[in-house]
């Protein structure tokens, strides 16, 4: 997985992957790279599941903890907002949307059940910085609107300060930018987005899904399933100012206001990382400006050492991510003097990022039987457990989930990687960031998430969707 050679070999025939090159030869020390890579690897509250680093425009190191892989979607959850943002960006430059119309004006048969005179001015622009005057996550309530409609549901929420003075991070601002996207040009976001952003960057519409609402819109805020290397490519297209192979895509001056702050979030919360300001549906850092999502998921741009990071992973502490790159990484391709056996130094990291994994679950035989849930057991949806000859049968919500079950190593069925050794078998939702431990005793299993998924509790959509017929 570090080697073009061996990219290739699990790479869609219609996708075009970046260059490849050594650390050194672009001017980046492996030293502080394998540091970094220890650091994700044994830092509290973080599990990583891939890494890119892009140097100049050519990966310069990547890797893959297995069960995850090169050709396998990831869940990016809030991450998709950078994809959304995107979009705005090309309706924009296309005259579809306009930055400074009100969100309502998109929407006219709204205009009656809309009062609130603060309401009727949130401007497109006001939802792309996330500051749509509210004070709080607004997505239970928006949600709860008799009508389904998100959009509608939102904007009868009166904001708590004016548009535009007020940073709050919530999901409907994001959902509402989608919307009018899909409206005014008559598509769904990865349709919109197909011949303007997909198709120029080699990327594999098939490798691709997106979670939509009841009127199958996209959702826009969370649910885009994606490939580790269309986050960098993504990346890349910012760090290039919105020019690929030297076509430009994105017009500069979008870029520019995407990845400008707006809007002062210096008391969101705790983690510097997420202070430092906000622009369209991209946080600015203490380095340079990102995209990220939910448990770890990243795309890291940092302009002034010509690098693009993308990360998926199983990370509640997403400050350490972004702490332990600033330690360790950060030197590492800030032009630093290479030592004199660099090369040694990258084919030792090279070694390395070929043979990553997360630990399987070690030991004896599983045991065989059918086991019921156990009270208080997660997700509650899940009823039943089977194990019989080496496969695994999760009863959710009355659909049956299949699985093989590896001893000493993942074994991969579709989406689930499964690893089971005596009364314990682990199952990796592998198209999402998500683990649920299954303990099995006496006609009982006991389950529980490492990570809890953030859309629905029914396992079945734990993974990239369909596309639409």
């Amino acid at each position: 997985m570090s080697t073009e050679a061996t990219r290739s070999d699990t790479t869609s025939a219609s996708t075009r992957p970046l260059p490849r090159s050594t650390p050194s030869a672009q001017g980046v020390d492996a030293r502080g790279l394998a540091a970094f890579v220890d650091a994700l690897e044994s830092t509290a509250g973080v599990e990583p599941h891939s890494l890119q680093v892009l140097r100049h425009g050519h990966v310069v190191t990547e890797g893959w903890w297995g069960p995850f892989r090169p050709d396998r979607p990831h869940l990016l959850y809030s991450l998709s907002k950078s994809f959304t943002s995107t979009a705005l960006g090309f309706a924009v430059a296309e005259g579809l949307v306009d930055l400074d119309a009100t969100v309502l004006s998109y929407f006219p048969e709204f205009d009656a059940d809309v009062t609130d005179e603060r309401s009727r001015r949130i401007l497109v622009r006001h939802v792309a910085n996330m500051a749509s005057g509210h004070a709080a996550e607004t997505i239970e309530q928006a949600a709860a609107d008799p009508s389904g409609d998100l959009v509608r549901g939102f904007l009868r929420i009166p904001p708590d300060a004016e548009p535009g003075t007020l940073f709050c991070y919530n999901q409907p601002c994001t959902f509402s930018v989608s919307a009018i996207v899909q409206r005014t040009s008559g598509q769904g976001l990865l349709d919109f987005l197909q011949p303007r952003l997909l198709d120029p960057l080699g990327v594999d519409r098939a490798d691709l899904g997106w979670l939509t609402d009841g009127q199958g819109r996209e959702l826009g805020f969370s649910g885009f399933h994606a490939p580790t290397e269309l986050i960098a490519k993504l990346g890349q297209l910012y760090l290039q100012r919105g020019v690929w192979e030297g076509e430009r895509l994105l017009p500069e001056s979008w870029v520019e206001e995407a990845t400008t702050s707006h809007v002062d979030n210096s008391s969101f919360n705790d983690n510097p990382d997420w202070q430092q300001g906000y622009g369209y549906q991209f946080w600015i850092a203490r380095h340079g400006f990102r995209g990220d999502g939910a448990y770890g998921q990243f795309c890291v741009v940092l302009p002034e050492q010509d690098v693009v990071v993308a990360i998926t992973s199983q990370s509640p502490d997403m400050q350490a991510v972004l702490d332990a790159a600033w330690e360790h990484l950060l030197p590492a391709v800030s032009d630093p003097e290479l030592p004199a056996d660099a090369a040694a130094h990258d084919e030792a990291l090279a070694r390395r990022t070929a043979s990553l994994s997360l630990p399987p679950l070690e030991g004896a035989d599983v045991v065989e039987g059918e086991f019921d849930a156990a009270p208080g057991s997660q997700p509650s949806t899940l009823t039943r457990v089977s194990v019989r000859d080496g496969d695994l049968v999760l009863t959710d919500s009355g659909q049956e989930l299949r699985a093989a079950i590896g001893r000493g190593r993942w074994a991969d069925t579709g989406p689930l990687s499964v690893s089971g050794a005596g009364d314990r078998v682990d199952v990796r939702f592998a198209e999402t960031p998500h683990l649920l431990h299954l303990d099995l005793a006496d006609g009982r299993v006991s389950s529980r998430w490492e990570t809890v998924p953030l859309h629905g509790p029914a396992l079945s959509v734990l993974r990239k969707p369909a596309r639409p017929a």
